[in-house]
């Protein structure tokens, strides 16, 4: 091999990450065109990209960004924790969490954004799948505007700043004023993070959810040979148990667990107005 053609192999590994035996085939078969020779390794980048695609990709980073009481959440999945903490995935993590903001939480509109290195988001995913060798998807987002609420961020097991495993908003609408309530803003984040309340309240709860949960606990109850009349009053009260533990301001205060959250909103407010008006938890890997 020439020490041009050498070069110029050295030059595309540093540019593509991809291993010398291909990066020399490239360079032989398009006559040391480095360009050429990237667009190839790309394409072949892409097509073991599309193999990786049958793999779970269940590890991975929430990441959060704000500005100005706007708030955007990004979950991105990766197959080894050990990607996960990559500097590599982590940079490309945090650019795409801030183009997330930028695009009001529109995962299409993200995915077409162009990132510092002048490539679409989708792009430079295909050259990063390429160049880690997982599987990498973004796999959800959402988007808390500043409209009237106050909104909160909170991230738990961060890896750096605002990236971490868990990730939670929270929109707050009341007559105070955020520096006010910043404390129990922050602290019920942290309840949202511990016990993934699946809705606000009682009302909030999916009905579909309840209506599952209570065939359940009936059958479940039918199933010791109790009377059918004892079997109804225990499944009221599961039921009733459950509707606690899944709904934020029924559940138990993490921090003084003979409160219910309620109990805490009403001690902090006094006579002010506040509605908790909604509330987003990602959990990498959650549902996969």
């Amino acid at each position: 091999m020439s020490s041009d053609n050498l070069d110029k192999v050295k030059k595309l590994r540093e540019i593509t990450g991809v291993g010398f035996k291909d990066c020399k085939n490239a360079i032989d078969e398009t006559q040391g065109d480095l360009e050429k020779s990237i667009e190839l390794l790309r394409k072949k980048g892409i097509a073991k990209a599309s193999k990786r695609m049958g793999r779970t990709a269940a590890e991975g980073v929430v990441c959060i960004s704000e500005n100005d009481n706007k708030f955007s959440i990004l979950e991105i999945n990766t197959e080894t924790d050990f990607v996960a903490k990559n500097d590599q995935f982590i940079n490309f993590a945090e650019e795409v969490s801030k183009l997330t903001l930028k695009n009001f939480g529109k995962m299409q509109d993200v995915l077409k954004s162009q990132m510092s290195n002048k490539k679409k988001v989708e792009d430079s995913l295909v050259d990063l799948v390429s160049k880690i060798g997982e599987k990498i998807t973004l796999r959800r987002c959402d988007y808390f505007d500043n409209d009237k609420l106050i909104n909160f961020s909170y991230t738990h097991s961060a890896i750096k700043g605002n990236v971490g495993k868990i990730g939670v908003l929270l929109s707050i609408e009341t007559s105070k004023k955020k520096e006010e309530i910043i404390d129990l803003g922050k602290k019920l984040t942290m309840q949202i993070a511990s016990l993934s309340p699946l809705a606000i309240d009682r009302d909030d709860l999916d009905q579909n959810i309840l209506k599952k949960e209570k065939e359940i606990i009936t059958e479940e109850l039918k199933n010791t040979g109790k009377d059918i009349k004892i079997v109804e009053k225990i499944a009221i009260g599961k039921m009733n148990k459950f509707v606690e533990e899944n709904t934020l301001l029924n559940q138990q205060w993490i921090m003084e667990p003979k409160k219910q959250v309620k109990d805490v909103i009403k001690e902090v407010i006094g006579k002010d107005k506040i509605k908790i008006r909604k509330f987003t938890r990602f959990k990498v890997g959650e549902g996969l």
